[in-house]
């Protein structure tokens, strides 16, 4: 029994160091999504630079849409900005906005500031939709394929890498579905 008793220690300190290298190996911006596979959820918000245009979920059907979760108060949005003029440039997806969380005031001066990349960009200012899409922080970019379907969650911002790495090759997949 004394001899088994020894071991416990040994035993524990290699389950601890199981435990341990299995959280290291893990992606923080890995976050599943359990919306991938679903439609967009049921919304009814106004446009933020045009407050008396309300926009719907069919808003963001039609198009290879990329919905942008962005807010003036987020310090990685300012970084992301750039390349996101760049994609709205390219012409190959839908750029929409999704301002969460902010002023409708600081909101638009930002896009005066520098430049507006949006299609439109929707006014969440209680987070609401930002909540049914399970957005915990900005930026966070979704991928909406035609038909309404959220077939991509992006957590951070999108830079050059991740814009080849990660969204071109889903977006080459749902061209070809089309």
């Amino acid at each position: 029994m004394n001899k088994i008793i020894r071991f416990i220690p040994l035993v524990l300190f290699i389950a601890l160091g199981v435990v341990l290298y299995r959280g290291l190996s893990l992606n923080p911006q890995a976050l599943p999504s359990a919306l991938v596979g679903q439609k967009v959820p049921s919304f009814v918000l106004t446009q933020l630079l045009k407050p008396d245009n309300t926009l719907t979920e069919k808003d963001l059907q039609g198009d290879i849409v990329l919905l942008n979760v962005w807010g003036t108060w987020c310090v990685y949005c300012k970084y992301e900005h750039p390349y996101l003029v760049d994609i709205a440039q390219s012409g190959r997806v839908a750029l929409y906005g999704l301002n969460y969380k902010d002023d409708r005031q600081d909101a638009k001066q930002w896009l005066v500031d520098y430049q507006n990349p949006y299609q439109l960009s929707i006014f969440d200012p209680l987070g609401k939709l930002g909540i049914e899409l399970g957005v915990t922080a900005a930026p966070e970019t979704f991928v909406i394929d035609k038909q309404g379907i959220i077939r991509m969650k992006h957590v951070g911002p999108i830079d050059g890498d991740i814009w080849q790495q990660k969204f071109l090759p889903m977006i080459e997949i749902l061209e070809q579905e089309s």
